[in-house]
């Protein structure tokens, strides 16, 4: 959660995280990678992301982050359209969504979200 730490993985990332938080980034990525097993990990803006795509840039990743009391979803803004009225009952922003740590991830939707997001990359 803290801006000025500069992580040297995900892995470190995800364990510096207060234990709640961390159970749902972690869950998070299970669902990216049950998506797509295959999905290159790495740091962008200092978090997690993945590349759905081989060597994707930004724009062919899916981000996610910890915050104080929700973890933060960065499809990209045509799969946000797309699953709109599905995330509804969550804060969300353009390409982001804001899922509560006091509920349980909609893991399935997430699924679906990411499979989209690849079936428009893989076009």
């Amino acid at each position: 959660m803290s801006k000025s730490i500069q992580y040297k993985s995900v892995g470190e990332y995800i364990d510096s995280q207060p234990e709640q938080i961390k159970k749902a980034l972690l869950e998070l990525k299970e669902c990216i990678l049950k998506a797509k097993p295959n999905a290159e990990e790495l740091l962008n803006y200092n978090i997690p992301a993945y590349a759905l795509i081989e060597n994707g840039k930004r724009e062919e990743q899916v981000m996610i982050a910890a915050y104080k009391n929700h973890v933060g979803l960065y499809p990209n803004p045509t799969t946000m359209e797309k699953f709109d009225t599905e995330l509804s009952e969550y804060k969300r922003g353009k390409g982001s969504v804001q899922f509560p740590l006091d509920k349980p991830l909609p893991k399935a939707l997430i699924v679906r979200m990411i499979e989209y997001r690849i079936g428009l990359l893989e076009k």
